[in-house]
């Protein structure tokens, strides 16, 4: 057994200063804090993972309890199911499960925006937030998902001016994420400079929508696209455009993120939210599906485990490149 144990040194993570001298197993629980107007008490963030899927209610339903009872904030799935049929709208209604003091945030996708800005029916995004008794809307954007699907739909114009536009119209709160690759130093820059709730990362290392949709295409279409499966940004690279940002003294209307994309554990949660400069949370999606659809105490074990361990980092890890 201790031979086995061993480890080479190489392996070390080489984030953190491990200080076992600084602190203590008796760490208190995190402060209860302020984002996006609402009162969170664990730095995470379900990410939106679930659209019309036969198995969304059970895993909202699931997700939702675990916000209530930890104190997580909470993207919906793809609400667009919601503006075709309002009958699966008990899939997705989970208001009365997590609390009023917690942040839910409906989600629809850029192109949706788009469309509906152009045929004036834009106030339907409006209802469906009031509907779901949500804080505000999500706008994903992912033109490479779409792109690579023989069924998807083509943006007409950049989703920053669909975005700037949509704001200028409505007084909802929004999110804006990518959804798997990320986005580079000069989307960032244009997008953190309009008055959003925050940004979530989504970004490459995470689910890979890209390889998804490759993986539904012909073999051609696959080995000529597959390149595009690699294009993206990690989270340390956006983390580090905007806190070059901050330091520079860009002036930013938007002052809060989720960092998510490639969170793999707690620590990489921790290291991220550490290393930021605005006030951050950590999201995860995959972590957190492989345990909703099923009964609610794998769930909550999960999630008690992610606790569990913040506690620890906050104790005894230091980071070494903090800002």
């Amino acid at each position: 057994m201790s031979f086995s144990s061993q480890v080479a040194s190489a392996l070390a993570d080489s984030r953190f200063n491990y200080e076992p001298m600084l602190g203590s197993h008796l760490t208190e629980d995190t402060a209860p804090f302020s984002f996006s107007g609402k009162t969170m008490r664990i730095p995470i963030w379900v990410s939106s993972m679930t659209g019309g899927s036969q198995e969304a209610r059970t895993i909202n339903h699931n997700l939702a309890r675990a916000c209530h009872e930890f104190g997580m904030g909470m993207g919906l799935g793809s609400c667009r199911i919601l503006l075709e049929n309002s009958q699966h709208l008990d899939d997705f209604n989970i208001r009365n499960i997590m609390g009023d003091e917690l942040p839910l945030y409906a989600n629809i996708g850029i192109v949706q925006v788009e469309e509906m800005l152009a045929n004036n029916s834009y106030m339907r995004l409006v209802d469906l937030v009031h509907s779901l008794h949500a804080d505000g809307l999500i706008i994903h954007v992912n033109p490479v998902q779409e792109w690579l699907q023989k069924e998807g739909d083509l943006l007409k114009r950049p989703p920053i001016d669909t975005i700037e536009a949509f704001l200028s119209l409505t007084n909802l709160k929004i999110i804006v994420k990518e959804v798997g690759q990320g986005m580079g130093p000069a989307s960032i820059s244009r997008l953190m400079r309009l008055p959003i709730e925050a940004l979530d990362f989504a970004a490459f290392g995470g689910t890979n929508f890209a390889k998804l949709e490759l993986a539904r295409s012909s073999p051609q279409n696959t080995e000529l696209y597959g390149p595009l499966a690699f294009i993206g940004h990690s989270a340390g690279e956006m983390l580090d455009t905007i806190n070059s940002m901050v330091k520079n003294g860009t002036p930013m209307a938007c002052r809060q993120l989720i960092i998510s994309g490639g969170i793999n554990s707690f620590l990489d949660g921790y290291y991220f939210i550490s290393k930021s400069l605005l006030p951050a949370i950590y999201g995860q999606a995959s972590g957190f599906l492989r345990f909703a659809r099923n009964d609610y105490p794998e769930l909550q074990a999960y999630v008690a485990s992610q606790i569990k361990g913040l506690k620890f980092a906050k104790s005894f890890l230091q980071i070494k490149d903090a800002c």
